[in-house]
């Protein structure tokens, strides 16, 4: 006989809330598990009997994963019946079944897919991928223009397809890093192409009549909560050439909750020196008004909080091209020339390629070919367990001198400068779907996270501890010099001596005269690291994305080779299958 589901006496109901509930579940499991269309008639909503729509993500950060999900509930508006899953699902999708899919795939690194769809193109591109005549497809790409392979993934994946056969239903949509706005205007076109039927969205009744409900002011993207930053410490110590801080804000009065494993996003403001002297430039005093979003505001307050100043747009390098053809970075626009033009660009801003025009730019002409301000994300540093209403940060700042000025970070130098000026960050959450510590408390994990990527492992180190988990726990970290970088020693080490951190494996490259990194140390204990792995460890990797994070993968393969017996091949699908079980998860930048 099958146990009936019920409500346990800690579930968070009065006794008679639970006792009409489990009477409910009582009758509908009464004959057995019900199916997904008797659970939509119990609810009072109809079964999904629409034309099916197969929506596949490919999310490193879970903005594309949160598009992809907002986009069935518009398709089920529309009479469709989604079905939504990870590019790495794409067993289950059986796309050579045929049908309509929609892929809506963020790009990370060098035009690579996410770490959730890096499965799915090793098949998609290998020779046993299957021919697709019967299938209808359409990509959309979320990416960052500043990255010169834009939405690179997505472009694989759109060529890839067609060309097994399959038949386009819109051409590829590709939205920079503010893509709400693009995004929608895809949809709409994508929409018109599909045969779904317009609906109104319903909301269930209770007990036959409708519940006015009065909706809590919510802080999210669109509408960031203005939060008291309560702690800026610098963590380096004197000697240090690094300035690494950590910030404790308070979410009080905001309803924002997070897991360990999520990012923060801060909104940041410009530096006002900058400020300065591109008002300078622009031979404006800034109280000139000007639009932003049809709202009239003063040129300064729109160079400090609403457009990005530090890396100039496409379409303003094409116009300055234009006014100054002769100027150095004018042949680098040319499209063969991208990698030379990224070059070009490192450590300029735009007041580096204004400066270099033959008159002044007037601000009706500058402002529209700005690229809105955006907001940065962190790795939450905290577990809400252990800091119940604050959320905590770990953050480089970044300073230097490039071409005869100082140089800053906007969000980084933001936050240690600035941010404690008015009292507020105006921050929101934004959900990682990818990156949890396993649900079981016994599991062992296995965390690499040199530098900054420090921060989501004290955010699950601090988790666990709380909760009271038994599995053992291998931090690898690694910075410059121990006397001065070491991030956290003291919680650390105390953790290490009570035993609660298993192992602490430390890397500082500076220390010796041959430069020792967390990959070198994967590989000294590779016996030990293949073993934990054979366990049932699940291994996490945080920080840098262009070299630390493809070193310490090809150290995971070169373990799984040495340590396990295991030839290449075997060993990418050893490496593979720990992805597709979510055993290896990445958070990298």
């Amino acid at each position: 006989m099958k146990q009936i589901p019920y409500i346990p006496d800690t579930a968070p109901f009065t006794p008679e809330q639970r006792a009409w509930l489990n009477g409910f579940l009582a009758g509908l499991y009464a004959n057995g598990a019900p199916d997904s269309a008797a659970i939509a008639a119990a609810n009072g909503a109809p079964a999904k009997t629409g034309e099916p729509l197969l929506i596949l993500f490919g999310s490193q950060t879970g903005s594309a994963e949160g598009l992809a999900k907002r986009v069935a509930k518009e398709s089920e508006k529309r009479g469709f019946a989604p079905r939504v899953l990870a590019l790495n699902d794409y067993e289950q999708a059986d796309l050579a079944r045929g049908g309509k899919v929609l892929i809506v795939s963020s790009t990370w690194g060098d035009g690579e897919p996410p770490d959730n769809a890096v499965n799915f193109w090793s098949w998609l591109n290998s020779a046993a991928a299957p021919r697709l005549e019967k299938l209808h497809f359409a990509v959309l790409g979320l990416g960052d223009k500043n990255y010169a392979d834009f939405c690179g993934a997505a472009k694989k994946f759109d060529e890839r397809l067609a060309a097994l056969g399959a038949h386009r239903l819109a051409p590829r949509g590709e939205c920079d890093a503010d893509y709400e706005a693009p995004a929608r205007e895809w949809l709409d076109r994508f929409w018109d192409k599909l045969d779904g039927t317009t609906a109104t969205a319903s909301v269930p009744a209770t007990n036959g009549h409708a519940q006015p409900v009065e909706e809590k002011k919510r802080f999210d993207k669109k509408n960031p909560f203005p939060a008291r930053l309560l702690r800026n410490v610098l963590l380096n110590k004197p000697g240090s050439s690094k300035e690494v801080r950590h910030y404790e804000i308070s979410l009080a009065g905001s309803g924002l909750n997070y897991e360990v494993g999520d990012a923060l996003g801060v909104i940041p403001a410009n530096c006002t020196d900058l400020v300065n002297h591109l008002l300078a430039a622009l031979h404006c005093d800034g109280e000139e008004s000007v639009n932003v979003e049809q709202t009239a505001m003063p040129l300064r307050l729109a160079l400090t909080r609403h457009f990005d100043i530090t890396r100039p747009s496409s379409e303003f390098l094409a116009f300055a091209a234009r006014i100054a053809p002769a100027a150095e970075f004018a042949p680098l626009l040319a499209s063969d020339r991208a990698a030379d033009l990224k070059q070009w660009l490192r450590g300029r801003d735009l007041l580096d390629v204004i400066r270099l025009l033959p008159q002044p730019v007037s601000r009706e002409e500058l402002t529209p070919l700005l690229r809105k301000l955006a907001p940065r994300l962190y790795s939450i540093a905290s577990s809400p367990k252990a800091h119940p209403g604050e959320v905590h940060l770990t953050v480089s700042a970044v300073r230097y001198e490039c071409f005869g000025r100082g140089r800053k970070g906007v969000a980084s130098t933001f936050l240690a400068d600035r941010a404690g000026d008015s009292d507020q960050v105006k921050v929101f959450v934004q959900p990682s779907h990818g990156f949890k510590p396993p649900p079981r408390g016994d599991t062992p994990m296995i965390m690499v996270g040199p530098g900054t990527g420090i921060a989501p492992f004290r955010g699950f180190l601090e988790e666990r501890h709380a909760t009271g988990a038994t599995g053992k726990h291998w931090l690898l970290f690694g910075d410059q010099k121990r006397d001065v970088d070491f991030l956290y020693e003291e919680q650390l080490t105390r953790w290490h001596r009570a035993g609660f951190l298993t192992r602490l494996d430390l890397a500082f490259s500076r220390d010796q005269a041959e430069k020792i990194y967390v990959q070198n140390r994967m590989l000294e204990n590779g016996a030990e690291l293949w073993s934990w792995l054979e366990g049932g460890a699940h291994f996490y990797v945080c920080g840098d994305a262009s070299r630390m994070a493809k070193d310490v993968d090809a150290a995971l393969h070169r373990v799984v080779e040495d340590a396990g017996g295991k030839s290449a091949d075997d060993a990418r699908a050893y490496v593979a299958r720990l992805k597709s079980e979510k055993r290896y998860q990445r958070d990298v930048y």
